[in-house]
């Protein structure tokens, strides 16, 4: 399994997310959230992505979904 890239909010843009989802290698954003600095971790299984935060895990059935779920949340710069 490729090792997982590692960033911070805001560090790397969508599509850079997105190429590392598609390339089967998981990321893990650390982010502020819940009053504390925690890490994200998102990901593809070939069909479906995820995206695993302290409290929940996301799951979204295309790209499309993912991409706003990671410009939403602020995982990604803007482009």
């Amino acid at each position: 399994m490729p090792e997982p890239l590692r960033a911070k909010s805001g560090e790397l843009t969508a599509d850079e997310i997105l190429d590392a989802l598609r390339e089967g290698r998981r990321v893990i954003v650390e982010a502020e959230m819940l009053g504390g600095v925690h890490e994200v971790s998102l990901r593809h299984d070939g069909t479906t992505f995820y995206c695993d935060t302290p409290t929940t895990l996301h799951k979204h059935p295309d790209e499309k979904g993912m991409r706003d779920c990671i410009l939403k949340m602020g995982y990604a710069r803007d482009e």
